[in-house]
């Protein structure tokens, strides 16, 4: 990790057996990263960007649909002199990743020259952040930093550096705070584990 990152919150041994449980569709799932823990590393991930990029002009690009949620919250804390916009990419296909990335919407601004930060829900294989960054390349950006609100260590097989991590989290399947299972539980304020 660069020098920039932030220190990342390592979920692996933190986890009890005193947890709300929910069901979303045929799956448990038990809480595993509370509402006020996420939105308390959102404000230090903000606060290190803003402090990180000051002076420069900035364009954020959510990932969507997984990063709606963690983008508006961390937009909304941002002070410098930026944008945002959204792109959507398709990866999972139920609780495993298919693989296969196919890109949903088209990119609409002109980034030419420009620092631009890419807010991922979450990175695990890294092959939709390749792919991102691979465009932004082609399209001349001048500086990409990747920030994500999760990040599984375990499950990533690309060498591309993360520059800001809200929490390193097991190869678990996930849900909540914009993160789905087939569709549902985006609407969860918490995030939520698959109960094995």
């Amino acid at each position: 990790m660069g020098k920039n990152t932030l220190k990342i919150y390592n979920l692996a041994a933190s986890i009890t057996s005193t947890m709300n449980e929910i069901t979303v569709l045929d799956r448990e799932f038990s809480v595993y990263i509370t509402e006020n823990e996420i939105q308390s590393r959102i404000t230090a991930l903000a606060e290190k960007i803003n402090e990180d990029l000051a002076g420069k002009d900035v364009l954020f690009f959510g990932i969507l649909n997984g990063a709606f949620l963690f983008a508006a919250d961390l937009f909304r804390q941002i002070t410098l002199h930026s944008q945002i916009s959204f792109i959507k990419l398709a990866s999972y296909e139920g609780t495993s990743s298919s693989g296969k990335i196919k890109e949903l919407i088209g990119w609409n601004e002109d980034i030419t020259g420009k620092t631009v930060i890419v807010l991922e829900d979450i990175v695990d294989t890294g092959s939709t952040l390749e792919r991102i960054i691979g465009e932004l390349t082609l399209r001349k950006a001048v500086e990409v930093r990747i920030c994500t609100l999760l990040f599984k260590p375990e499950a990533y097989t690309k060498d591309i550096p993360i520059d800001y991590i809200g929490f390193e989290i097991p190869n678990n399947f996930v849900v909540g705070y914009g993160l789905d299972y087939d569709g549902y539980g985006r609407n969860l304020k918490a995030i939520y584990k698959l109960t094995k």
